[in-house]
């Protein structure tokens, strides 16, 4: 009879540690990825920011605002940040920064998921103030 339950136990602990293991990465990494999304976030609204602060001279001036200028401004700022890719876009009279982050996984690399991707957005306003 006792070797009948070592080996009910045997299985059973085969099928739970796996999926414990999945869990337990789920958490880690997960917290991983919400900190890439932090990141990629904070990114973008810096970025968005100094956009707009480098064409603040001349919205202050009552003059439009170099889309050149701004994205160049932006664009700097998300080379400075390692790890951190994005694309800057001026549309109408914002700009609009897209940023993304890729982390790898500690955990669920056990299952053939190797990285997660961290994204971020942000927008500003190029008009002229009044």
């Amino acid at each position: 009879m006792a070797s009948q339950r070592g080996a009910s136990m045997s299985a059973m602990v085969a099928v739970l540690l796996p999926a414990l293991l999945v869990v337990i990465g789920l958490v880690v990494d997960g917290g991983a990825q919400a900190a890439a999304n932090a990141r990629a976030e904070r990114v973008a609204a810096a970025a968005a920011r100094a956009a707009s602060d480098d064409t603040a001279s001349a919205r202050l001036g009552g003059h439009t605002a170099s889309a050149a200028s701004a994205i160049a401004a932006a664009q700097r700022l998300i080379a400075a940040e390692d790890g951190v890719t994005g694309s800057v876009a001026v549309s109408g009279d914002h700009v609009i920064v897209h940023t993304k982050v890729v982390v790898p996984t500690a955990l669920l690399s056990l299952i053939g998921i190797t990285q997660l991707h961290g994204t971020g957005s942000a927008e500003a306003s190029l008009t002229p103030d009044r």
